[in-house]
């Protein structure tokens, strides 16, 4: 199968006929072999109904429903889980993304061997409350992420070597960053498209405020458990060791201070009374927990049944 179209979706009842009329023609206009995949995410306006109607019509739609709402994440790893394509197509139900960019998606990840290629709105019709948060969301991933490339990281359309959404686990609310996560799993052949974003026609946007905060945690999240999450003795001992020292140092700085002073008869203050005391004392005791943390943390990764998965490009 040339591809799947893998598209999450949350009460958009009013969208589904025209989007997957208009996927469809795309296919067929380009003679490629296809399949749709729509994923319900706990809806209740009638969406699961209008997915089973339409999959009468038309045997290339295959349908999953939710029992509750997990979130975009969630739909999008067990779409992951289920395609057929070589190549795998991401989208949003709401319209805002055009099937017509798929013949190109398609083509620069199978000619120009790239892994993924992310689409970029570069003009969006989205309100000021949205784009400059999301401006400033998507030059912090660029900068810590190391791709430096991206534009958009949580553009809906995207395009996907089969390998990689098969070698990826997205969770949380982390589809804003499913090109890190591919790079920290070694795909690191990632492109960008610019992309026609529409104005949404049916419905409103299900998505608030609380995903510019939740997507700044998970972005933290993710660079960590990327650079560190088989060796966080690397980061918790550094940190502890560098905080211990530093403690120790201020110390034997005060207690050499008040051995001169009392061998010069010069006029000095208990060490408790010193500021820095208090400052030595913390950095030891935080020091200390930071290394233990790193050794608890060791002793959990070296547990896990995965502390040896690694990624395999090929074998011959």
């Amino acid at each position: 199968m040339d591809i799947s179209v893998v598209v999450p979706l949350y009460n958009e009842v009013e969208s589904l006929p025209e989007l997957t009329s208009w996927i469809s023609r795309v296919m067929q206009e380009n003679s490629f072999t296809y399949e749709i995949i729509l994923i319900d995410d706990g809806s209740n306006d009638g969406s699961w109904d209008m997915i089973v109607k339409l999959q009468e019509n038309n045997p290339f739609i295959r349908g999953i429903k939710f029992r509750r709402n997990y979130g975009k994440s969630a739909a999008l790893n067990v779409g992951f889980g289920v395609t057929k394509g070589n190549v795998v197509i991401t989208m949003d139900a709401d319209l805002q993304d055009s099937p017509d960019e798929i013949p190109q998606l398609y083509r620069r990840i199978v000619e120009d061997k790239y892994d993924l290629i992310s689409g970029w709105k570069a003009k969006r019709y989205d309100p000021i409350s949205k784009t400059i948060p999301t401006k400033f969301f998507n030059a912090a991933t660029r900068k810590m992420s190391g791709i430096p490339n991206l534009h958009d990281f949580n553009c809906g359309l995207k395009a996907y070597k089969s390998t990689v959404v098969k070698n990826i686990e997205v969770y949380g609310e982390m589809h804003r960053y499913i090109p890190v996560i591919a790079k920290w799993a070694g795909f690191s052949k990632i492109g960008e498209q610019i992309v026609e974003h529409r104005p949404r026609k049916y419905g409103k946007t299900k998505f608030g405020m609380s995903r510019f905060v939740n997507g700044f945690l998970d972005l933290l999240s993710i660079f960590f458990v990327g650079k560190f999450g088989k060796r966080p003795m690397h980061f918790f001992g550094s940190m502890g060791v560098l905080s211990f020292f530093a403690g120790i140092i201020i110390t034997i700085w005060m207690i050499i201070e008040k051995l001169y002073s009392i061998s010069h008869n010069q006029h000095y203050r208990d060490i408790t009374s010193q500021p820095l005391f208090y400052i030595a004392l913390v950095a030891i005791i935080l020091g200390s927990q930071l290394f233990l943390t790193g050794f608890v943390a060791e002793l959990v990764s070296r547990s896990s049944h995965d502390r040896n998965n690694y990624q395999v490009e090929e074998t011959i």
